[in-house]
């Protein structure tokens, strides 16, 4: 009997690996859009004859629609479907990514890229619920999470390196086009490997909860990217003032609801606040960090945006070992030592990243993002903490609320460290420098002030470093008191 039963079993553990499989490579395809469009942005806007405005909207239009739609789209999937919710997000990204065939304006991309933020509003949350579902088991759970937190660590890494190899053999509508197969394989490879999933208590979706989150999230994190890229005016404090008010009268109306259609009760347990900072403050200083070194890679060291990825990639190599053997050391050290650490380890690239001498050395960066991705076995701890705190019912809206953390974190990384980049590199200016070298780094260059401007952003990116770990540590500490001293990978004790 039990060589019979044992077939069925072993099909069913295959089919739940291979679910992990669709799942990861769906998150890994989404991350990768996120950076490649960096890669791509300079030929789209000269070949489309994009403004200003109009490419701070190409930009920004994912992010914003993402943001806004994870709570409402999380709420629904938990109701609807999670499988048929990604199943549509599928579909959705990859329609809009084939719809670069036939775009030929700013606008018209600036509608693509926001159709590409509901797509991703729909996988991202959907995944986390999926590995929930598929994996009841807490520590066969940490691991899986620890390699969906290693493939959104590779993504970022490797867009640019995939950005980079398109643009040289094609048009920058490859960096869309390349998104459509997959997209396909994906819907395919999900019907066939991945369960449907719902919670047994769905949250109330109701019109004024989804008008006060969407609306919340979306000014919210408006206000804070027009602060990072305009400085403090009346405009970004106005909006981010409306946006958090918006998100209090939210969670306000969620703490009087039975069913809410976003469990923010879930912050009264401390193993899942700490998950959430550790989430929060490492998409902060890696997309900061990303962010910034592929600008110090191509207008300081003169690299390719193809070898500017290549560059990147000891950040992937680190993340890509970190997460996945994170459950394994924590069952023996135990986890919060284990998160700890890895916070540690990623405060530890930052400050080598502050203390290199100058010029920067590339050997030194690349042990810098090393460090990092090592760093990242946090993220992936934190993930399962995130969903083992939380109840099965409620596994939507802890997934949404990761998600949100890392959007945020992305913003915060950009807005706020990008601000100072700005600050330390305009200080490093003559005072007769020209107005366009004092907006950007790639005004400076062919001006007589090059050769400061050059100094000038190395100093930001080395600043970067040193915020970034300082951030780190603090919340590092905070981790250590919040979590107690035998929490699991469960999220238990």
């Amino acid at each position: 009997m039990t060589a019979l039963d044992s077939g069925p079993a072993r099909t069913a553990d295959r089919r739940r690996w291979a679910g992990l499989a669709v799942l990861a490579a769906s998150l890994l395809v989404v991350v990768m859009d996120m950076t490649i469009l960096n890669v791509a942005l300079p030929e789209l806007t000269a070949d489309l004859g994009a403004g200003a405005l109009a490419q701070l909207w190409i930009v920004d239009a994912y992010a914003l629609v993402l943001a806004g739609l994870l709570v409402p789209l999380a709420a629904l999937a938990d109701r609807w479907g999670r499988r048929r919710m990604l199943l549509l997000g599928f579909t959705i990204f990859g329609a809009a990514s084939l719809a670069a065939l036939v775009v030929d304006s700013a606008t018209q991309v600036i509608i693509l890229r926001a159709l590409l933020g509901v797509g991703g509003a729909m996988i991202m949350p959907a995944t986390l619920s999926l590995i929930r579902a598929l994996f009841p088991d807490a520590r066969e759970r940490a691991f899986a999470l620890g390699l969906w937190a290693a493939m959104a660590a590779v993504g970022g890494a490797v867009g640019p390196i995939v950005g980079g190899a398109l643009l040289q053999a094609f048009s920058w509508h490859a960096a869309f086009l390349v998104n459509v197969p997959l997209m396909v394989a994906a819907v395919v490879a999900g019907r066939a490997f991945l369960p449907e999933s719902r919670s047994e208590r769905p949250g109330r979706v109701d019109a004024t909860g989804v008008l006060l989150s969407v609306s919340g999230m979306v000014a919210a994190v408006y206000g804070v990217k027009h602060l990072g890229k305009s400085g403090i005016d009346a405009e970004g404090v106005l909006v981010l003032a409306f946006g958090i008010l918006l998100v209090t009268a939210f969670v306000r109306r969620c703490l009087r609801q039975d069913e809410p259609m976003l469990a923010v009760r879930l912050f009264g347990d401390p193993v899942f606040r700490a998950g959430v900072l550790t989430a929060l403050v490492s998409s902060t200083v890696m997309i900061a960090l990303l962010f910034v070194g592929s600008q110090w890679l191509q207008l300081v060291e003169g690299w390719s945006p193809l070898l500017t990825g290549v560059a990147l990639l000891p950040m992937a190599v680190g993340g890509l070992v970190g997460p996945p053997v994170a459950p394994a050391v924590a069952g023996r050290f135990g986890a919060r030592n284990v998160i700890v650490a890895g916070l540690g380890i990623l405060a530890a690239g930052l400050l080598l990243l502050g203390l290199l001498p100058h010029p920067l050395p590339y050997p030194g960066i690349a042990v810098a993002l090393l460090l990092v991705g090592f760093g990242t076995a946090a993220l992936g701890l934190a993930s399962a903490l995130i969903m083992g705190a939380a109840p099965v019912d409620q596994a939507g809206s802890a997934a949404a609320i990761e998600e949100m953390s890392y959007e945020v974190g992305g913003v915060l990384g950009i807005a706020v460290l990008g601000s100072l980049v700005g600050l330390v590199y305009r200080a490093g200016l003559p005072a007769d420098a020209p107005d366009r070298a004092v907006e950007s780094l790639s005004g400076a260059l062919g001006t007589a002030v090059e050769p400061a401007a050059l100094a000038a952003y190395a100093d930001s990116f080395a600043a970067v470093g040193l915020a970034g770990a300082l951030i780190t540590l603090l919340v590092t500490l905070v981790v250590w008191r919040q979590l107690p001293a035998d929490v699991d990978v469960s999220g238990g004790h």
